[in-house]
C-alpha cells in the first residue's frame, strides 16, 4: 500500500459490491486467503468510529463480504485505505459559541442486490463539527422509497439520541460553558 497511487474518493463511482463477486473457485478462495481483508476492515471501522464518518457508508457495504470477500471486495477496501492515506491530514474541528445541532439522513431505496434492502445513512453536527454518523444496510425490505425514508429518520432520530443527547461528554461540553 505504501507505493500505491493515492485515493482522491473512498469509493469508485458506480461500483456495485454483491455475493456474486465472492470467489468461486479453489484458486481464488487460496488467494483471497492470504489477503488481510478483515483485518484491514476492522482497521477501518476503528478510524470511522472517532474521526472519519466520510468513509461511513462504503465500509458498511465492504463489511458484509468478510466471510466470502472476492477481488471486487478488496479493491473497494484498497480504495478506502488509499483515501484514508491521502487524507490522514485532515480532522474534524468543533466551533465554540452557542450549541446548534443540525442532523442530516438519507436512504437508498433497495441498494444492497443480494437481499433488496435499503441502505440507511444519517449525520449530525454539533457547531458545525460532526458527532454522530452511521450507514448501515437497514433490517426490514421496504416497499417503497418513501418507506425507506421514513424508516431511516426514525433510525436516525433513536440514533442520534442514544450518542448526542445522552452522551456524557455532550453534558460535560454543556456544564462546562458551551466551549
Amino acid at each position: 500500500m505504501e507505493h500505491s497511487k493515492r485515493g482522491l474518493l473512498p469509493m469508485k463511482h458506480g461500483i456495485k459490491l454483491s455475493k456474486k463477486q465472492s470467489p468461486k473457485t479453489d484458486e481464488e478462495l487460496k488467494r483471497m486467503s492470504n489477503i488481510p481483508y478483515a483485518s484491514a476492515v476492522g482497521s477501518i471501522q476503528c478510524a470511522i468510529q472517532c474521526t472519519r464518518s466520510d468513509v461511513a457508508y462504503i465500509l458498511s457495504v465492504t463489511s458484509r463480504y468478510q466471510a466470502c470477500a472476492g477481488e471486487a471486495h478488496w479493491g473497494a477496501v484498497k480504495s478506502i485505505l488509499k483515501y484514508l492515506k491521502r487524507t490522514k491530514d485532515m480532522f474534524l474541528i468543533y466551533d465554540g459559541g452557542e450549541l446548534i445541532l443540525e442532523g442530516y439522513s438519507d436512504a437508498s431505496f433497495q441498494s444492497d442486490d443480494d437481499d433488496a434492502k435499503s441502505q440507511s445513512s444519517f449525520v449530525f453536527k454539533l457547531n458545525g463539527g460532526v458527532v454522530a454518523w452511521k450507514s448501515s444496510k437497514q433490517d426490514t425490505t421496504a416497499d417503497s422509497t418513501m418507506e425507506a425514508e421514513y424508516i431511516q429518520i426514525s433510525l436516525a432520530l433513536l440514533d442520534s439520541w442514544r450518542s448526542v443527547v445522552q452522551d456524557e461528554k455532550f453534558h460535560a461540553l454543556d456544564k462546562a460553558g458551551r466551549r
